[in-house]
């Protein structure tokens, strides 16, 4: 079974955490939280959900793990100024490994400079974000290009949780 990291830190879209990783450990994948200090809690913006930061992006290493979901909402954004963040992305994307990507998580993808020449959907409030950072944006549910897996946002979640497990073995 798959190791999983998430990246995560406050006001996450909760449901875009909640599913997915409702879904990975249905199948026996493991989840590991990571975010700006290990043993912290942070929460989701709309229900609150907690979840326990197991390790500081400082200490994570890209070779531990198997895929990465970054759930949206405003966790991408603040996570894209940190430097340790933006490292670690950028590393995973260029390890070939899966990387789950929905809604606002393109932030984080367009700070670590990787979506150029890549075809990535997000949330409608950052399409032209996506467009400047040279990638080719797709308006649809989900669009998998090589080993990013992207959706649009909550509405897309079915589709997007299917097509992530695909690639998680």
């Amino acid at each position: 079974m798959a190791t999983v990291a998430v990246i995560i830190t406050d006001d996450f879209e909760d449901v875009e955490y909640t599913k997915p990783a409702q879904a990975y450990q249905e199948k026996g994948h493991r989840l590991v939280h990571l975010g700006l200090q290990a043993g912290k809690t942070v929460k989701g913006k709309k229900e609150g959900t907690p979840v326990l930061i197991d390790r500081g992006l400082r200490d994570a290493r890209v070779e531990e793990f198997d895929a990465l979901l970054i759930p949206g909402g405003y966790s991408p954004d603040k996570l894209r100024v940190d430097e340790d963040a933006v490292r670690f992305v950028r590393q995973f994307v260029a390890s070939d490994k899966p990387i789950f990507s929905i809604c606002h998580a393109p932030q984080l993808l367009i700070t670590a400079q990787v979506l150029k020449g890549r075809q990535v959907t997000g949330w409608k409030s950052i399409v032209q974000d996506i467009k400047n950072a040279g990638a080719d944006y797709r308006d649809q549910e989900v669009v998998e290009d090589g080993n990013l897996i992207s959706s649009r946002g909550p509405q897309d979640i079915p589709a997007f949780v299917d097509a992530s497990l695909r690639h998680l073995h």
